[in-house]
């Protein structure tokens, strides 16, 4: 697993918000609670680009949750943009030649992160969407070709994290979203685990997004999301 020296480094905070405004409201809550934030979709076309580099620029991490799939040339030109802004980290989905190419267009500090199976699927939505091989099998085998390209990460549920482990090796990093602590709404995730048992999985970086930015005091909230995983 990779050498993490703050543990603060191992919660990334979700800023699934309508805007810069209230992101940055946010942030400022939280204070020195938190070093990591990811931008998505939602906050990504609505400034939340520049916002990214804001961030970088005050010290702070960001991983750009941006699942990019597209042809070889755009996804490598489009990674080499994401490099310019100095975040830390970007997911693509995981096929092989959108791999390839982000890999192609990787430079400087910036990894790369590949989303196996979202983790709002389970069984039933997998099957749904066509996939033959059941979820765990889909995650492995995802896995192993995100390896064997050079990828620097794997996106994937907390609950596959030890199979992931096996087949990605000590040096890949593991990032996980839907984390919830004890008492969490669960929302649209099926596939979770609370904090401390994601880092007793193995889990390198812990993706906390609603019970943080949806609490009176979400920096008290972060707070004890990092304490848990030191502790765990």
């Amino acid at each position: 697993m990779s050498q993490i020296t703050d543990p603060r480094d191992r919660l990334i905070v979700a800023l699934d918000l309508a805007d810069v405004e209230a992101a940055r409201a946010l942030v400022d809550r939280i204070g020195d609670a938190a070093t990591f934030y990811k931008i998505g979709y939602r906050l990504g076309y609505n400034g939340g680009l520049g916002f990214a580099r804001a961030l970088t620029e005050r010290g702070l991490k960001v991983f750009l949750d941006l699942k990019l799939h597209d042809i070889g040339n755009t996804v490598e030109e489009g990674v080499r943009a994401v490099a310019d802004l100095g975040v830390s980290f970007l997911t693509v989905h995981a096929y092989p030649q959108t791999m390839r190419a982000a890999v192609r267009g990787r430079s400087g500090d910036l990894k790369i992160l590949a989303v196996t199976v979202l983790t709002s699927y389970d069984e039933a939505d997998a099957a749904e969407a066509g996939y033959a091989l059941p979820v765990a099998e889909m995650v492995a085998k995802r896995a192993e070709q995100a390896r064997e390209i050079g990828i620097d990460g794997i996106v994937c549920s907390a609950a596959e994290a030890v199979a992931v482990r096996g087949v990605v090796g000590p040096d890949r990093l593991i990032v996980t979203p839907g984390i919830r602590p004890v008492g969490s709404d669960l929302g649209d995730q099926k596939r979770v685990l609370t904090p401390g048992e994601a880092r007793r999985a193995g889990i390198d970086h812990v993706v906390v997004g609603r019970p943080i930015a949806g609490a009176a005091d979400p920096r008290a909230v972060a707070q004890a999301i990092v304490r848990e995983m030191e502790t765990a």
